[in-house]
């Protein structure tokens, strides 16, 4: 006899195991670029849509004011939102094509997170934003950016390959 009883509003689905499968090939992905030698940062896929990398802010990334350069906000917002929209691709690397940046508040050092969000858009083009967030909790810049289905197999990336 089937059992009826709805599921509590608690219950969350797990992911497949493709998706699951998936979401840590992206995790290697992003550990095996050679741009993440420069920037100490750990991704962390959180589900469908969903891309977190977290990071620390040291002196080696200030600018002459002494605080943390514009490079580093753009790199960290447009990874979280560019990872956060691959999560929706499983066959195509996703190439940025616009990104719009906001810079709310400056940081000196310490840990920050980058939270990125899928929008809109599962085709061509995929629509993405995303925040950085000091260690106090306060947002210090915002992005949102636009991406593309490119003609790179993410199977044919050794990053991506197991």
């Amino acid at each position: 006899m089937a059992d009826d009883t709805p599921p509590s509003p608690a219950f969350t689905p797990k992911p497949s195991e493709g998706a699951a499968s998936h979401h840590r090939a992206l995790e290697r992905l992003y550990r095996s670029a050679p741009v993440n030698t420069l920037f100490a940062s750990e991704l962390a896929i959180e589900g469908e849509g969903r891309a977190r990398i977290s990071f620390d802010i040291t002196e080696d990334v200030f600018h002459a004011a002494g605080a943390a350069h514009g490079t580093v906000y753009f790199k960290m917002l447009d990874d979280a939102a560019f990872y956060a929209a691959n999560t929706l691709v499983t066959d195509r690397f996703l190439l940025t094509t616009s990104f719009n940046l906001h810079f709310t508040k400056p940081v000196r050092t310490g840990r920050v997170i980058a939270e990125g969000r899928w929008i809109s858009g599962r085709r061509r083009v995929f629509v993405a934003e995303s925040r950085l967030v000091d260690a106090e909790g306060d947002e210090i810049g915002r992005g949102t950016g636009t991406f593309m289905r490119s003609r790179i197999a993410l199977s044919g990336l050794p990053g991506y390959a197991q």
